[in-house]
């Protein structure tokens, strides 16, 4: 083997150093069955000869569909030792969505799980298509098609030989969310992938790795994700350490509690939610009132990190979407610092980084990765980058990748500024900005920023398209619940004249609308990493605006 042209793939390397050691931790109530390191090896072994069997063609593409768990991550290793492709796809997918997306990632089987709406989901699986079926989880659908899971790998004997793939081979297609409009597929390969050991080396450790195996992950964001493949799985594949997951989002807390995880990878709504719950049972003023007393705020930081889970976190991370200043201060007086990093899938989630140390830049997403140029587009405000983790192109689909790869540069989306120590800010995305009927653009994610420190509201968007001035629409947090309404449309009034007093005329909230229901990804109003889909808001609330722009009143509830 030329080691020199081959994927360095450290699985194999643990799989006997760490042997009868826990790998990967599924929770079943109270109790948590695992799986050594060798366990799994000899399933994705068995499974990768099985796979073969189906007489699919080299570098097939075989999709993935599932909620995290174990088998998971046994398919995705089976696909790589079987010299395949892993195409992975949100669960919460429709018929339609997943019938489009097989056809056009050119996928040949299909492994399906944790889904909970097959009767459905299956009339967009070609009758012909190889299905592996993982195991019936609780409050999932039953699967009845397709192989089963144990019955289909106990048929096979384990392959014996370690695979490695070449550089330059495809590693993975993974499909966008969505957030401005059709997904693309993504395609990375195994050089940019080793690339990303720059996360992880005894000079730049953002994610405070043990290079021994003494690593603890807790796996809940999708894992079709780049960021939780990169953060969770593939550190886990190359350092050693287990892997646990959540049962589902009832038992989320209480799994995270039992873990207690050295690692912890979380997007911004994730945090505001622990965030609220600390403080529906400590308000503000109390829970400021305990903290100024030395031995009460260290006693009590101590029992709110253990009930956050984060007791013996060593790096906590926040991405997929700017975190707030205002929130990450809140933490660091809790003792909580969180790094805030900033990427896509494009680049592997590899551009920038924020450490939870940096108290003295707020609003920004940090300073270039190892490796990482970025530069500010002069005519339109575009943050370009480019880097050793920057995708070969969006699948069967040139066009598109000729305009978002230009000269080496990645074209993000995103609109930015560089201050002069080289730190990025992320003031919005090109696509969001919109303009009123008075012929003004407005970037909602400025505006959105002004009310970062609102503790009441865990989601919001500014829209204002087709009418004269922006307006703010909110979800309440919990801890809003325990506020008198009347109390929390004072105060939200005076945030809202405190805001408005130093904006230009067009940049002006003029409501603030409390919504009935939250944004999630079962309503399609937020992605499954839960960044909030714009264009579907516009789509579902666009004809109310022009009322509520009107409203006599400044805070209004839907």
């Amino acid at each position: 083997m030329d080691s020199n042209n081959k994927f360095n793939f450290n699985f194999y390397k643990w799989e006997k150093t760490l042997g009868n050691k826990p790998f990967l931790r599924q929770p079943f109530g109270d109790k948590w069955e695992e799986y050594s390191w060798q366990e799994t090896g000899q399933m994705a072994r068995k499974l990768a000869t099985g796979l073969k069997s189906l007489g699919l063609p080299p570098k097939s593409h075989i999709g993935l569909m599932s909620k995290n768990c174990r088998e998971w991550i046994i398919a995705d290793l089976a696909i790589y030792m079987a010299g395949y492709v892993s195409v992975p796809f949100f669960p919460n997918l429709n018929s339609q969505e997943l019938k489009s997306l097989l056809h056009f990632g050119d996928v040949s089987a299909l492994f399906i799980g944790k889904v909970e709406a097959w009767d459905e989901i299956k009339k967009g699986v070609p009758e012909d298509m190889p299905l592996i079926t993982f195991p019936h989880y609780k409050g999932c659908s039953e699967i009845s098609e397709g192989h089963q899971w144990f019955d289909f790998i106990n048929q096979f004997e384990p392959q014996q030989e370690d695979y490695y793939a070449d550089h330059s081979d495809t590693w993975t297609i993974i499909f966008t969310s969505g957030t401005t409009g059709t997904p693309k597929g993504v395609v990375l390969d195994f050089q940019t992938n080793e690339n990303t050991e720059c996360l992880t080396t005894p000079e730049h450790n953002p994610l405070q790795v043990d290079f021994n195996g003494n690593n603890t992950f807790f796996s809940y964001l999708p894992l079709n994700h780049i960021a939780e493949r990169i953060v969770v799985e593939w550190t886990c594949f190359r350092y050693g350490g287990t892997i646990s997951f959540t049962e589902s989002l009832e038992t989320f807390a209480q799994n995270l509690g039992s873990v207690q995880p050295t690692v912890f990878f979380g997007v911004p709504r994730i945090y505001t939610k622990f965030q609220s719950g600390i403080l529906a049972k400590f308000p503000q003023k109390k829970l400021d009132r305990l903290l100024s007393i030395p031995v009460v705020s260290f006693l009590l930081k101590k029992v709110l990190k253990k009930k956050l889970g984060l007791s013996k976190a060593k790096a906590i991370v926040s991405g997929a979407a700017p975190m707030q200043e205002s929130q990450r201060v809140w933490y660091r007086n809790l003792g909580v610092k969180i790094t805030n990093g900033y990427g896509m899938t494009e680049n592997c989630a590899i551009c920038t980084q924020l450490p939870g140390e940096i108290t003295d830049k707020p609003g920004s997403v940090g300073k270039a990765q190892p490796k990482v140029d970025i530069k500010i587009d002069s005519e339109t405000g575009e943050i370009l980058m480019r880097g050793p983790y920057v995708m070969k192109g969006y699948y069967n689909d040139p066009e598109t990748t000729n305009n978002t790869i230009k000269n080496g540069w990645l074209y993000t989306g995103d609109r930015g500024r560089i201050d002069d120590e080289g730190n990025l800010y992320i003031t919005g995305r090109v696509k969001d900005a919109f303009k009123t009927t008075t012929g003004e653009f407005v970037e909602p994610g400025k505006i959105e920023a002004l009310f970062g420190d609102v503790t009441e509201f865990e989601q919001m968007c500014v829209v204002g398209f087709g009418i004269s001035k922006p307006i703010l629409l909110a979800v309440l947090s919990e801890a809003a619940s325990s506020i008198d309404k009347d109390i929390l449309k004072q105060q939200l009034s005076e945030k809202l004249e405190s805001v408005n007093k130093d904006q230009v005329s067009h940049r002006k909230v003029s409501t603030i609308i409390i919504m009935k229901e939250a944004w999630t990804p079962d309503n399609g109003l937020c992605t499954p990493t839960l960044k909030i889909k714009r264009v579907k808001i516009d789509e579902k609330f666009m004809s109310k605006y022009a009322e509520w722009n009107d409203n006599s009143e400044v805070v209004v509830w839907e």
